[in-house]
């Protein structure tokens, strides 16, 4: 069955077009969009898209960030002093230009393009850019660029830049820098906080064509080390021409060189970047590691050469084959491709989370969300351990959720709505309202409900896995005191027997407090009400599994009684969940109180609304008074829960719920969101796959797709690519339109594709067995891996029928379409 493994060479050839991202013309307009969606990584760093001879402007953003490296810094603003902390924008490796004879530095806003083509192969992890100009003396020069951060070994960038004269001979000058003048400065709303996260320490040369440069953070002490190698070929000949090393104070280093080239004759430069910090595991000395390791490099075609075999070994286990849609294909493969430059096997010697922004850009200051709720099913499914690294990320700030739990009054652990190198809360105490100017509070840091999607995620990696000593180790004390801190979140009212919530905020952020209590936060808010209850139900179930040794041990340990476990229990019988006479459950109590939108009205007076809060608050109104949500709320939790479970969660609260109750709530509270949040889109296509709608669910898919490819809410793709919907499209994929559950013992397969898409073939993991799967709407061939020595047979559900497959035997099987 190699076939479902490996693509065809003919399959590859055909398939090519959808391996790349490709541009035609230089849109000085696009630049920030194509620097984001062209950014190269490997899970230690990335370096976005930029052009190599350019420096940070309006136009050109040439940012590098190194997983974990943050910094803080503060700023008086706003008749207040706040501390930011940020990942870091890091010295620029890749800049690189030349001149011809006494001419300008060549930039390409400033000359004359004949032809233009940038090309973003994500197959072999390799930008290309090729530039044909001609200068003011009619000089035609021909340039090809290229350029990738090594997916085997993490610390190494590389770049080649070919010069083509191509009617006429002269002098060429290059100069080549490390730069570490750079500031944080890629997203404008931040420009008047302060951004200079950098001291310098030293920079020199090394051997006749090396240079280095080591910065060092200003707050978290941080060293940052680049070494770099440059080498010249003229066809197969390597050059030596003798190079002068400059340096401007103690920021920047740079070589310059100069060369005779004939009409016609290709000048190859390659520039190879070692990057080691202090915080490397095992690394003491991060400018002598930098420097060993880029002195030892090989030349740039060795290292290509490494860096396609790895991605190909990843693109074999993550890969999506889609036939019949190009368009699905190609960004498909774009999502996968820039999740495995945020995090990938390299992050299990990484201390790192999930960036909201990835390692893209300077957005939300590089900072933790609640995204790995949506990416774990995508590395569980695949590379597992990926998965662990994210959790073992939150583990280890656990004592400080504990502090943060106990500074605000309550038990157990409470992570941080935005979290970055300590586990503390980093969410800004301040908000600039780009569309008035002025600076509000965020109370966003009031989503307490980040703790549960921990505690979901970590269950999910259990149920999918089986790992019982991750849970044993790892997982059930996380579980349990999020469950300590959801309890002690409630309080019982002897009024209506129920426990209620104050003071939070919910997914939909919009809403942050009501207008007539001055105090922030929502009473009784459902999402973050309901999820307390999932929590406490599975910490429950935790107990229950643990062996009793244990279990008392844990217990004991996190200072849990039996009186604790009886009022959790009482709290998942009695939590009040408001829902009005027709079935709909209302955000948070107080909703049905507020007022309606006249939606048509702001569309046609703002065109874009989906920051709706923004736009209230510029017009001196206030979204708390209105029935308007950023992204899904209430939805969010059919979203992470299986209809099943929920129903049993109602029932337990003595309310009734089934699918009209879906229904009508799906109904109700989609026309009422702006999705000012690119979650938003999946989780209503996610949903609306569910509910059988397959044409309204494909048209949320299309803007699941478009939404970074085209920067569809302006101007935020450029500050960095979103994560958290680059893997939700890939669960619409599995776990809606394949229908695949991988959760239970038995593999269960649903599919329902859509219309166009003709054949679907993928790879992933069900517990320790690797499955390959091809699908048409009439027929699936499925093989499970395993020896074939002895036959074996293994259960599979298949559209709710029960199949007994043997292992490593393909089988083709026709089921009834749903």
């Amino acid at each position: 069955m190699r076939e479902l493994l490996h693509l065809s060479k003919e399959n590859k050839m055909r398939d090519s077009s959808c391996w790349k991202i490709t541009y035609n013309e230089f849109k000085i307009r696009e630049e920030g969009l194509r620097e984001s969606l062209c950014t190269l990584g490997n899970g230690y760093f990335a370096t976005r898209g930029a052009i190599p001879e350019a420096l940070a402007s309006k136009i050109h953003y040439p940012g590098t960030y190194i997983a974990g490296v943050y910094n803080q810094l503060s700023t008086h603003i706003a008749g207040r002093t706040v501390v930011n902390e940020d990942i870091v924008n890091c010295p620029n490796w890749i800049f690189l230009t030349f001149k011809i004879g006494n001419g300008e530095w060549f930039y390409p806003s400033r000359h004359g393009i004949l032809s233009y083509q940038q090309e973003l192969d994500m197959h072999r992890g390799i930008l290309t850019r090729r530039i044909r100009f001609q200068n003011h003396k009619g000089q035609k020069t021909s340039i090809e660029t290229n350029r990738i951060v090594h997916m085997a070994d993490p610390h190494f960038g590389a770049m080649r830049y070919v010069i083509t004269p191509e009617n006429y001979s002269d002098w060429i000058s290059v100069k080549t820098t490390l730069d570490g003048t750079v500031i944080n400065g890629g997203v404008p709303r931040y420009s008047q906080l302060n951004s200079k996260h950098f001291n310098p320490r030293s920079s020199g040369s090394f051997s006749r064509n090396g240079i280095f440069l080591t910065m060092k953070t200003s707050n978290s002490n941080i060293e940052i080390a680049e070494a770099a190698k440059v080498r010249l070929f003229i066809g197969q000949k390597e050059i030596r021409p003798k190079m002068k090393c400059l340096k401007e104070k103690k920021e920047r280093i740079r070589h310059e060189f100069r060369i005779f080239i004939t009409k016609k004759q290709s000048c190859r430069i390659e520039k190879i970047v070692s990057i080691y910090t202090s915080k490397d595991e095992g690394v003491h000395n991060p400018v002598k590691q930098a420097i060993e390791s880029v002195q030892n490099a090989r030349r740039f075609k060795s290292l290509l050469v490494t860096h396609q075999q790895a991605w190909e070994r990843l693109w074999k286990r993550f890969d999506i084959q889609i036939k019949g849609d190009d368009f699905s294909q190609k960004v498909l493969r774009l999502h996968i491709f820039h999740l495995l430059q945020t995090i990938s096997i390299h992050n299990l010697k990484i201390d790192a989370g999930l960036p909201a922004r990835g390692l893209h850009g300077e957005a939300y200051r590089g900072h933790i969300f609640w995204d790995q709720v949506f990416a774990i099913p995508f590395y569980d499914l695949h590379i597992p351990e990926i998965s662990k690294a994210l959790l073992l990320y939150r583990y280890r700030r656990l004592d400080k959720a504990k502090e943060n739990a106990k500074k605000a009054g309550f038990r157990g652990a409470m992570f941080p709505w935005q979290s970055g190198s300590s586990g503390k809360e980093e969410t800004p105490a301040i908000h600039l309202n780009p569309m008035s100017g002025t600076w509000g509070p965020d109370y966003s840091h009031l989503q307490r409900h980040v703790s549960f999607a921990i505690a979901y995620s970590v269950w999910q990696h259990y149920k999918r896995l089986g790992d019982f000593d991750f849970l044993l180790s790892y997982g059930a004390e996380m579980i349990l005191l999020i469950a300590q801190f959801g309890a002690s979140l409630t309080k019982y009212s002897s009024k209506d027997g129920r426990y209620h919530t104050a003071g939070t905020v919910g997914p939909d952020e919009f809403h942050e407090g009501n207008s007539t209590v001055s105090e922030p936060g929502l009473k009784d808010n459902a999402y973050t009400n309901l999820m307390i209850v999932w929590t406490l139900m599975k910490a429950k179930e935790v107990l229950s599994i643990l062996p009793e040794g244990d279990r008392l041990q844990i217990m004991k340990r996190l200072r849990l009684k039996d009186k604790d476990l009886h009022r959790w229990d009482d709290i998942t019988k009695k939590m009040n969940i408001v829902i009005n006479d027709d079935g709909i459950i209302s955000q948070f109590d107080g909703y049905f109180g507020l007022k309606e939108l006249d939606w048509h009205g702001y569309i046609a007076r703002y065109g874009n609304i989906h920051r709706l809060d923004r736009i209230l608050k510029a017009e001196g109104e206030s979204p708390n008074d209105y029935k308007v949500s950023k992204q899904a709320d209430v939805l969010m939790f059919f979203y992470l829960i299986e209809l099943s479970e929920i129903e049993n969660i109602f029932k337990r609260l003595g309310y009734s719920f089934d699918r009209d109750t879906f229904r009508k709530n799906f109904d109700y509270y989609v026309v009422r969101t702006s999705h000012g949040s690119t979650l938003s889109r999946f989780v209503h296509c996610f949903l609306a796959q569910l509910l059988g709608g397959p044409r309204e669910s494909w048209g949320w898919f299309r803007e699941v797709l478009e939404s970074d490819f085209y920067d569809t809410q302006g101007e935020t793709t450029p500050e960095g690519i979103h994560t958290g919907v680059m893997a939700g499209s890939i669960d619409i994929v599995i776990r809606g339109f394949l229908g695949i559950d991988t959760q239970g013992d038995i593999l269960r397969i649903n599919p329902s594709l859509p219309k166009n898409w003709q054949r679907v073939k993928l790879r992933f993991r069900h517990k320790d067995r690797w499955v390959s799967l091809s699908l048409t709407k009439s027929q699936i061939i499925i093989l499970i891996q395993g020896p074939m020595t002895k036959p074996v047979k293994v259960p599979v559900e298949i559209n709710n029928k029960l199949y007994n497959l043997f292992l490593g035997k393909s089988a083709k099987i026709s089921p009834k379409r749903r």
